[in-house]
């Protein structure tokens, strides 16, 4: 049993409280409704979220909501694992295809049933299908009377925002989006990998406690950002994560030409990249930086340059374009002047002189 109430600090429109009159923020569902802090008509308490009416202190005490995972893959999974341990019910998990949804039912003892369903029984409803599948599956469980008002409708793409949650609003219910900042090759590596992580919360304000309360139960740290910072924030995960498995991949490739196989590349240049990153946790990104364009080292630059010339001009393009941001990067350092900058950025633009 968790008790807590928030207020949210002073500002523009606040009251005193910290709280804005007639507007209420999500605490925690419990046996008799979703419940609310709020100030209504000067007074200050939790709120029943049906009526608007104060509630007593004992029934502020609420518990953590019951749960419902649409989709059970691997985020969905882990969330609901993870979640079930820190003391959440699952209230119910649906997922495309039978199999998958008996099977996480049968591990956390709980019922697999229709999406519709399932959403009906939780005070928090995660959607975790893919990306493509949210509006869609959203807008069935909408149509057939699945979420209610005062319930929380989160999905956890990194790419949309939350009024991807089709009918969420409509219905009275709250929208939100809970990114975890992750990748998951598979369910075990996602379940050792969130605790830790940071969330990306996006969407209705008076959700934003739960929300920050279950990236808490999973010992995340949370960020919020608008709707329209969604593509570019999803950018630059994918640049740090999806991006980064090309280079390797592009890295390996070229160890291939000299006889070493995928996985002796991969094992050479493994601890390279292991010690970069560590300098860049110690450090930060700029000031991590070493190697030719550092050094202002134009001459092992054109060097590399005249080998690609034997290589699909793709992969020079590649080469240059990452060199020529590159040199941004140590220009930001200071380790090379603004002249030595325009040199190197001369001797990568050969690459496309040269297509």
């Amino acid at each position: 049993m968790l008790v807590f109430v928030i207020y949210l600090p002073l500002g523009a429109g606040r009251t005193e409280t910290g709280l804005d009159e007639g507007k209420y923020y999500a605490l925690r569902t419990c046996p008799g409704g979703f419940l609310f802090a709020g100030i209504k008509n000067g007074r200050r308490g939790c709120f029943d979220a049906r009526a608007g009416r104060p509630v007593k202190k004992e029934r502020a005490k609420m518990q953590k909501p019951s749960i419902a995972i649409i989709g059970a893959g691997k985020v969905g999974s882990a969330l609901a694992i993870l979640l079930q341990r820190e003391g959440y019910e699952v209230a119910a998990v649906a997922s495309r295809t039978a199999a998958s949804a008996e099977a996480l039912a049968a591990r956390l003892n709980c019922p697999a049933l229709d999406s519709r369903d399932a959403a009906a029984r939780a005070g928090l409803v995660f959607i975790t299908t893919p990306d493509r599948e949210i509006a869609p599956v959203s807008a069935q469980i909408a149509a057939g009377g699945g979420f209610k008002p005062g319930q929380i409708v989160a999905h956890t793409s990194g790419a949309h925002a939350a009024g991807e949650l089709r009918g969420v609003r409509e219905a009275g219910a709250l929208a939100l989006s809970i990114h975890p900042l992750q990748s998951f090759a598979e369910l075990r590596a996602a379940m050792e990998n969130l605790p830790g992580s940071y969330f990306a919360l996006e969407g209705d304000e008076a959700a934003m406690p739960v929300a920050r309360q279950v990236v808490d139960d999973l010992k995340g740290k949370c960020f919020t950002i608008s709707a329209a910072d969604k593509p570019l924030y999803h950018a630059a995960a994918c640049i740090a994560s999806n991006y980064l498995v090309s280079l390797m991949h592009f890295a390996t490739f070229l160890y291939a030409g000299f006889g070493l196989g995928p996985r002796e590349a991969f094992d050479a240049l493994y601890p390279l990249v292991r010690g970069t990153v560590a300098n860049i946790s110690k450090v930060g990104p700029t000031a991590a930086l070493t190697g030719p364009v550092a050094r202002g080292d134009g001459n092992t630059i054109a060097g590399h340059i005249r080998a690609f010339k034997q290589l699909d001009p793709e992969l020079r393009e590649l080469y240059g374009r990452l060199g020529r941001y590159t040199v941004r990067v140590a220009r930001e350092k200071g380790s090379i002047t603004e002249e030595q900058g325009r040199e190197l950025i001369n001797i990568f633009r050969e690459v496309d002189d040269n297509e």
